[in-house]
């Protein structure tokens, strides 16, 4: 009779180790994964930016941030979109990047929401109403006072891109879109 040590007859008959499914963590899944951009709320007409996997953005308090491995830098340096996963390390704030339905084109939301009324009807009237939508006039514009750029009173881009429909709700308001950053390109 042929006796085996129990390692031996463990390492020649066990099965393989099954290597480790790590799943990657959806750093952005508070935001939603298509933005509808409504364009003239009365026409109903819309184009949708959707969420783009394997980008970031980090927004940063200083246009010309000296940043290195960005693909695309926005806003004179503010914003630069990098490729991959967002390190735990970074200095700023982080965003998803989007891409518009019809063309590759990367965008990055900034946390800046238009708004245009009727013109029969100025923003400034509109403050308390604005601000039970959760946002704030972050700018006024002279020029057009029934037209403003408006910022969700936490501050943060994913409450300003999940109160658009809030805004849309308003009465008279005719217009909605979030400020979304993209490369210029020349026609």
């Amino acid at each position: 009779m042929f006796y085996f040590p129990v390692e031996y007859f463990l390492q020649v008959y066990s099965l393989p180790l099954i290597g480790e499914v790590r799943f990657q963590k959806d750093y952005f899944s508070e935001y939603p994964e298509q933005i509808r951009v409504s364009g003239d709320v009365s026409l109903r007409t819309a184009v949708s930016y959707i969420r783009k996997p394997g980008y970031y953005a980090v927004h940063y308090n200083q246009p010309g941030t000296l940043v290195i491995g960005a693909i695309l830098r926005l806003n004179e340096g503010a914003i630069a979109v990098f490729s991959g996963e967002p390190n735990q390390s970074e200095q700023g704030t982080l965003s998803p990047v989007y891409t518009l339905e019809s063309n590759a084109s990367l965008a990055v939301p900034t946390g800046l929401v238009f708004i245009r009324f009727a013109e029969s009807v100025d923003v400034e009237s509109q403050h308390e109403v604005i601000n039970r939508a959760g946002y704030e006039v972050a700018q006024s514009l002279s020029y057009a006072p029934h037209t403003a750029w408006l910022r969700a009173k936490s501050g943060k881009i994913v409450d300003a891109i999940a109160g658009i429909s809030q805004l849309e709700a308003i009465a008279n308001v005719e217009n909605v879109e979030p400020q979304m950053l993209m490369e210029r390109s020349l026609k």
